[in-house]
């Protein structure tokens, strides 16, 4: 899939869903290249190639996996526009309309939707306080914090809150204060919602770990459900996000978005880079 036949470095692909912009690595066949310094590394926009998630894939058995770094060297069970670009890949290379791919978030099914989208099978939300995870029992459609935001699990966990305007809210100040809230031991993804109709959100993104971002697959998720346990929107919307829309359904067998991927570029990091980066 990704031309690595120089074995002189590491073959990469560049790839972006809304702006929501990925490294993908080819793993498979090969030892794990992958480290928590090398992810920050590629991840630095001036000194590395930069991203807002890293995608490598790998095998377990006969599926294929894809495990989910963030800029800062952390890892992450979920990224839906980083599943749906490597769902693009890997139907391109089968030339099948569907393919299963196994990450912290489960076994997700993946389907060519036409017209160059890609949707994806997120699974079900998680509700309880525990398994988004919080740090204490509290309801998780109005939290106990300024606004009342609501907590969803989509693998990773998020904070949505909703207000009259969303472009009006500094991101930049909320975002890394809602994100180390104690109230979230594996801190969070925050969301700034604003209702246009029973059918259509605006939504702004922090994502944890990489910060204000154009775009967010499980954020665009998370505030679907979120939305309708509050009585705010129906379970299939679409989400009006900086980098563009996606479509969410959330059906009996799970939140299902659809979206658009765009492959960039190809490259390879250069023996220098690599050992640079330790």
């Amino acid at each position: 899939m990704i031309n690595d036949s120089d074995n002189n470095g590491l073959a990469f692909l560049k790839m972006h869903g809304l702006g929501n912009d990925f490294v993908v690595i080819d793993a498979r066949g090969r030892e794990n290249p992958m480290t928590p310094a090398l992810a920050c590394a590629i991840g630095d926009r001036h000194f590395g190639i930069g991203f807002d998630q890293l995608a490598l894939i790998r095998m377990e058995g006969d599926i294929t996996a894809v495990d989910y770094w963030n800029a800062d060297g952390s890892l992450s069970d979920a990224c839906g526009n980083a599943t749906r670009c490597v769902a693009r890949l890997m139907m391109a290379e089968t030339g099948g309309n569907t393919v299963v791919l196994r990450t912290g978030r489960g076994d997700l099914m993946c389907e060519d939707a036409g017209d160059g989208m890609i949707r994806v099978n997120m699974g079900q939300p998680q509700l309880n306080w525990q398994e988004i995870p919080l740090a204490e029992e509290v309801d998780t459609v109005a939290l106990p914090i300024n606004g009342a935001p609501s907590a969803t699990g989509m693998g990773n966990p998020h904070c949505s809150f909703f207000v009259d305007d969303a472009d009006a809210v500094n991101l930049d100040e909320l975002g890394p204060r809602i994100e180390n809230h104690p109230l979230f031991p594996e801190r969070t993804n925050v969301q700034i919602v604003q209702v246009l109709d029973r059918s259509n959100l605006r939504v702004r993104v922090w994502e944890r770990g990489v910060g204000h971002t154009l775009a967010s697959g499980s954020s665009a998720c998370a505030v679907t459900v979120a939305a309708h346990r509050k009585g705010l929107a129906d379970r299939k919307v679409t989400v009006l996000l900086d980098g563009g829309e996606l479509e969410i359904d959330w059906r009996e067998d799970g939140v299902w978005m659809t979206g658009p991927t765009m492959l960039v570029s190809s490259g390879t990091f250069s023996i220098e880079f690599l050992k640079a980066a330790g």
